[in-house]
C-alpha cells in the first residue's frame, strides 16, 4: 500500500509498504476514507520531537471503513464507517478507567524516552514517533487499530467524511481544553491560536455558556473563519498589545480562563520570540513558549490556564512567579478523546459545531508531501490539507 513517511527534516514522500495486519485480537484495519494534517505534525517534520526514524508513517487524525476485525472485537464489524481517536488507550488500567485516556500505561510500548522526558511514559498515538510508541499513522491507504472497541467510534448517518474527519483530534482536543479549564456560564475565556484546534476550543467555550471569547492570531483568513464559523471575536496580536487589549475588553480584570492552543513553535512580533527561536535552533530549549507567557500573564487573578498545544520538553523564561503569585491554575494535557468523541459526533450531527470548513484543500494521498508544504508554510490559505487514498 502507499503511505506518508518520514524520511528526515524536512524530508516526506509518499513510498510502498507492506499492508498492516491483525497482530491482536482486539485489532481492527480499516481503509482511509479521509486524513488530515496536524500541526503538532510539523514538529516531527522540522526534527523537535525525538526519536523518529526514516521510513516512519506519520498522521494521527482519520476517518476510515472496517474492512477487518480481531476475533475479541465486539463494537465494531466489517463496514461500519469509524472515527479513531488520535492517542489509543486500552480500556482497562487505572488511567483509561478514569477518564485519562492520553495517559494509557498499556499502548506505548517504548516507555524509556517518556520516562526519562517526562518522569512517566505516555499513551500510544498514531503516527508520532517511537517515543510515544511507534505506531504506524494514518496517512495511508489502511491502517491498524488497536483496542479498537475503546479508540474507534460509529460515525452517526448524516455526519459526512470531512464533518466526521476531525472529531478524530482536533475537536475532542479543542473541547478538553475549554472543559478541563473550568469554562463556566458568563465566563470571559480567550484562546490562543486560530487554527482548528483553537476555533474548536473556542466553539467549545460558547457551548459551555461562555460570555464573551476572544481569540488570537495573526492569519487573516484564520481571523476571518473563526468570527463566521465559531461565533468568537479575535485579536490580531499583528496590531495591538494582547495583554491590554484583553484587559481593556474584560474592564481591567482579564480573562477567566486561558486556552493556549499553538505549542512549541510559537511566534510573536517581540523580542522574546527572537530569544526563543535562537535557543531552539540551536537546541538550548526544545520548545518556544511565547504563547503560554502571553496567556499566564494575560489572565486575571484567580483564573486558569490550559495548555493544549504540543510541548515536547523544556523551555526558559517561564513566568512561575505570575502563576504562583496571580493564583493561578495551571493544566495541561494531550487530549483524553475517548471521553468525548461520542457526545461531540452527536453535537456534529445535530449541528452544534461546525468543522467541514476547516477543510480548506483536499487532494490525494500522493500529494501529502505538497499539502503538509503548503499547511506549514500557510499558502493559498491553507487551515488543513485534506487527504484521500
Amino acid at each position: 500500500m502507499r503511505a506518508l513517511c518520514w524520511e528526515g527534516v524536512n524530508k516526506l514522500s509518499v513510498e510502498q509498504i507492506p499492508d498492516p495486519e491483525i497482530r491482536n485480537d482486539q485489532d481492527v484495519v480499516v481503509r482511509l476514507l479521509l486524513g488530515t494534517t496536524c500541526g503538532s505534525d510539523l514538529h516531527l517534520i522540522g526534527g523537535y520531537v525525538p526519536a523518529m526514524k526514516a521510513g516512519d508513517v506519520i498522521g494521527h487524525e482519520f476517518v476510515g471503513e472496517v474492512v477487518e476485525v480481531g476475533s475479541a472485537v465486539r463494537r465494531h464489524k466489517v463496514g461500519d464507517r469509524v472515527v479513531v481517536c488520535s492517542f489509543i488507550g486500552c480500556g482497562r488500567c487505572w488511567y483509561c478507567r478514569n477518564d485519562l485516556w492520553s495517559l494509557c500505561d498499556n499502548t506505548n510500548t517504548n516507555p524509556g524516552v517518556g520516562q526519562a522526558l517526562f518522569g512517566y511514559e505516555s499513551g500510544g498515538i498514531f503516527g508520532y514517533s517511537h517515543a510515544m510508541g511507534g505506531i504506524r499513522g494514518s496517512h495511508a491507504e489502511y491502517v491498524r487499530v488497536p483496542f479498537a472497541d475503546y479508540g474507534a467510534f460509529t460515525v452517526p448517518e448524516g455526519v459526512d467524511d470531512v464533518s466526521a474527519l476531525f472529531a478524530s483530534d482536533s475537536v475532542p482536543t479543542g473541547w478538553m481544553g475549554a472543559d478541563l479549564g473550568g469554562v463556566k456560564p458568563g465566563d470571559v475565556v480567550a484562546v490562543w491560536g486560530c487554527g482548528a484546534v483553537g476555533q474548536m476550543a473556542a466553539r467549545a467555550a460558547i457551548l459551555m455558556g461562555a460570555e464573551r471569547v476572544i481569540a488570537i492570531d495573526r492569519i487573516p483568513e484564520r481571523l476571518a473563519m473563526t468570527e463566521e464559523f465559531i461565533g468568537a471575536e479575535t485579536i490580531d496580536y499583528t496590531t495591538t498589545d494582547v495583554a491590554a487589549e484583553l484587559r481593556e475588553r474584560t474592564g481591567g480584570r482579564g480573562p477567566d480562563v486561558c486556552i493556549e492552543a499553538v505549542g512549541m513553535e510559537a511566534h510573536s512580533t517581540g523580542p522574546d520570540y527572537l530569544y526563543d527561536q535562537v535557543k531552539q535552533q540551536l537546541r538550548l530549549q526544545t520548545d518556544r513558549p511565547t504563547a503560554v507567557r502571553q496567556a499566564i500573564h494575560a489572565c486575571r487573578k484567580g483564573g486558569s490556564v490550559f495548555v493544549l498545544g504540543v510541548f515536547g520538553g523544556v523551555v526558559d523564561k517561564f513566568p512561575l512567579g505570575a502563576v504562583v503569585n496571580k493564583g493561578l491554575t495551571l493544566r495541561g494535557a494531550q487530549q483524553h478523546g475517548q471521553r468525548y468523541v461520542p457526545m461531540l459526533l452527536d453535537r456534529i450531527a445535530a449541528g452544534e459545531i461546525s468543522t467541514s470548513h476547516l477543510a480548506t484543500h483536499t487532494m490525494s494521498l500522493d500529494r501529502a508531501p505538497k499539502g503538509y508544504d503548503m499547511f506549514k508554510h500557510k499558502k493559498d490559505g491553507c487551515v488543513r490539507a485534506v487527504f484521500h487514498p
